[in-house]
């Protein structure tokens, strides 16, 4: 199979018209058709971008006689790997986001459910509402399961994808030609994005604490305590909500290109102390929360905070310690 043939064949397994690798290239739709139909050749930076684009070797596209068929390009034949294409590709990271979200509405609902108790007790402490405080407890627990009801609807909800997200998940495959660069260029596109969630997420677990230190220093009221504490959750609740969706899709993407990326030790490393943060720092918050509403002296268990990011530290490198001790056993 010649040059021509293969970008072809290449260019039509992702889904992409001529205009679509044109711009991709920085070339002229024209330019592309001359290449196809044989009629040019294009010049070695282009091929190597189009080797990067396809995820093929530049051997491959160079050498006529390497084909689709040969065992260097085949090794599901041997390996008896599924082999995914670009629709399964995208479809995968579809329904990881589709589920991420669900997640996503049941952790909101779950960790805001006490807020409804909350501010009815702060409303009926303040003389805001005129309300027996037995009432309101009474009426906010009632909220409270209703809501932790519904968030757990959600995360039963996610069990419909599982028939689409299988095959890249549990069973052994590998990508068809093509799917490597289309998914890397996804990825690469996503990261700003990624990035920018990934850093409010944390900054509003890290401020969360904020409104209660203030409140508690400035305002000896209790109603004005639990309105600030309520704050404090719904920060911690839409920084998980900000972060979970565009982390799925992310991980998504690492995992289709295993292959190559996530199985990186730095890659790894990274992976592990995301997981771990995203664990670490609601659990901080919800002991922040309780022992200061035990002991109501704000002005003393800030000092959870400091504590908790040198320990958030030291916990990351004992983990590396022992998986580096794992791996040698």
């Amino acid at each position: 199979m010649i040059l021509s043939e293969k970008i072809v064949r290449l260019r039509k397994q992702v889904g992409w018209s001529q205009e679509d690798l044109a711009e991709k290239l920085d070339v002229s739709r024209q330019s592309v058709s001359k290449w196809e139909s044989a009629n040019s050749i294009p010049d070695l930076n282009k091929i190597i971008l189009l080797a990067g684009l396809f995820g093929v070797s530049t051997d491959y596209l160079l050498k006529d006689e390497i084909e689709p068929t040969d065992p260097i390009n085949n090794n599901h034949l041997e390996t008896n790997a599924v082999q995914v294409s670009l629709e399964q590709a995208i479809t995968y990271v579809k329904c990881k986001i589709d589920m991420a979200k669900l997640v996503a509405k049941g952790i909101l609902l779950c960790i805001g459910s006490p807020i409804p108790l909350l501010a009815l007790i702060a409303f009926a402490k303040g003389g805001q509402v005129d309300l027996d405080i037995r009432l309101a407890v009474a009426a906010g627990i009632a909220l409270i399961l209703m809501l932790v009801a519904i968030g757990i609807s959600f995360f039963v909800r996610t069990n419909q994808y599982e028939s689409d997200t299988s095959t890249i998940d549990e069973d052994a495959y590998e990508l068809a030609y093509g799917v490597k660069g289309a998914i890397n260029e996804k990825l690469s596109t996503s990261r700003p994005q990624y990035n920018l969630k990934l850093t409010i997420g944390i900054a509003l677990f890290i401020f969360s604490a904020a409104p209660l230190l203030v409140s508690s220093m400035l305002y000896s009221s209790s109603s004005v305590v639990l309105m600030t504490l309520i704050l404090t959750i719904a920060m911690v609740a839409l920084g998980l909500f900000i972060i979970i969706p565009v982390s799925a899709e992310y991980e998504a993407y690492r995992k289709i290109l295993q292959d190559s990326q996530s199985n990186s030790a730095k890659s790894q490393r990274i992976k592990r102390a995301e997981k771990f943060a995203a664990f670490y720092w609601p659990l901080v918050t919800a002991i922040f929360i309780g022992w200061s509403l035990w002991t109501m002296n704000w002005g003393v268990t800030w000092i959870i905070w400091p504590v908790s990011a040198v320990l958030f530290v030291a916990l990351l490198g004992l983990m590396e310690l022992l998986n580096k001790d794992e791996a040698k056993a």
